[in-house]
């Protein structure tokens, strides 16, 4: 190699060094000029952690059901020949519902009572004529067996004549009339429903863990989506003796005044039961909540350190907590923050420790214990 090349060579390398220095330089520069910056604040809202009055309940769904109810349906086939009854009407026991044509049964009733007076008339006439041996033994028995028949056949016939005659079963509020008069009814055809409905049950399961806090007269509330925003208010009344082996679910019943008739059988139901006394409990919403595999964790807000300008700003710092039972869109909280405590209640899913925050609060959601959404 010539002393000229060498000489091109180390030329070569003297440049290609300074242009790779002065880019290594730049990129520093370019950090350094970022890092004095700072994080952009991020905006969030925000909640202070407080103490409520917390009532330690149970949840669950249910289903309504009448204290009682039955569809009407006819025990004999027959044409229908009056129907007393008028459509969504209340009725009391006894009252006549349908009448089935009965003449014919009516006249054969008719007859064997004829032949049951004939029967005693004949049983009197052979127990005095007994005493003065005009008749034997054998005849006076002959005669009472011959009465107690008679007697038994009229009260067959009665009963079916009286199978004709359609009545409610217990006081109640009858539903959609299904019949007609003239029209011919087969056994067991529904001509109505009727259902008493004050008070009124709701049915519901719990899980095998929550038995030991469930027992008779304990308050229940219940809530419907036929009427955002009112409780229905009630007693467990029974506990099913057997949990169900494929859930293992306890059945439990409890009953509710319904003297306005609102409630009504087959309507689903949010069941909320009060398992003992008050409680004190710090809370949060649970949107200030961040669940991770890891465990639960919350941003608090913090003072960082003065600026150049002597400005305080407001920092996020993540904090683990440990959670409890819920309550609606609440969460109470028995470890990792106090009383007091500034928490970001949504917006941290860009935060990170040391972000920092401006505060935001006119859009905060409402937390509520007993949220009961609605469509609109």
């Amino acid at each position: 190699m010539t002393k000229r090349m060498i000489i091109m060579l180390a030329a070569a390398i003297v440049v290609f060094g300074g242009v790779l220095g002065f880019l290594i330089f730049r990129g520093i520069m370019i950090q350094k000029y970022i890092a004095s910056m700072g994080q952009p604040p991020q905006t969030v809202t925000t909640v202070v952690a407080k103490y409520q009055e917390w009532e330690p309940t149970l949840d669950a769904v249910g289903s309504l059901k009448a204290l009682k109810g039955t569809d009407i349906t006819p025990q004999l086939a027959g044409i229908v020949a009056e129907i007393p009854f008028e459509s969504d009407s209340e009725v009391k026991e006894g009252d006549l519902l349908v009448k089935l044509a009965n003449e014919d049964d009516v006249a054969k009733l008719k007859a064997l009572q004829a032949d049951a007076d004939l029967a005693r008339l004949n049983y009197d006439r052979s127990k005095k004529l007994v005493k003065s041996r005009a008749v034997s033994q054998a005849q006076l028995d002959t005669a009472t067996a011959t009465l107690k028949s008679a007697l038994a056949q009229v009260a067959a016939q009665q009963a079916l004549v009286d199978k004709k005659e359609i009545r409610a079963p217990f006081d109640g509020r009858v539903g959609i009339r299904l019949v007609d008069i003239g029209q011919y009814l087969t056994a067991g055809q529904k001509i109505t429903t009727l259902q008493a409905l004050d008070p009124i049950y709701v049915d519901f399961t719990l899980s095998q863990s929550n038995v030991s806090k469930i027992s008779v007269g304990q308050a229940v509330a219940i809530r419907t989506d036929a009427y955002p925003g009112q409780t229905f208010t009630g007693k467990v009344v029974a506990l099913d003796p057997k949990l169900d082996p494929a859930t293992r679910n306890i059945a439990v019943r409890a009953e509710l005044a319904n003297p306005d008739h609102k409630l009504l059988p087959g309507m689903f139901a949010s069941v909320k039961i009060t398992t003992g006394s008050k409680e004190r409990k710090l809370t949060l919403p649970e949107t200030a909540i961040t669940y991770n595999p890891y465990g639960e964790t919350v941003f608090l807000v913090e003072k960082g350190k003065p600026d150049a300008d002597g400005k305080t700003p407001l920092i996020a710092r993540q904090k683990f907590v440990v959670t409890g039972t819920t309550r609606g869109d609440e969460v109470a909280i028995t470890k990792g923050i106090s009383e007091g405590d500034t928490v970001v209640a949504s917006g941290q899913l860009k935060l990170k420790n040391g972000t920092p925050l401006t505060i935001n609060n006119s859009q905060l959601l409402p937390v509520e214990a007993a949220p009961n959404p609605q469509d609109q």
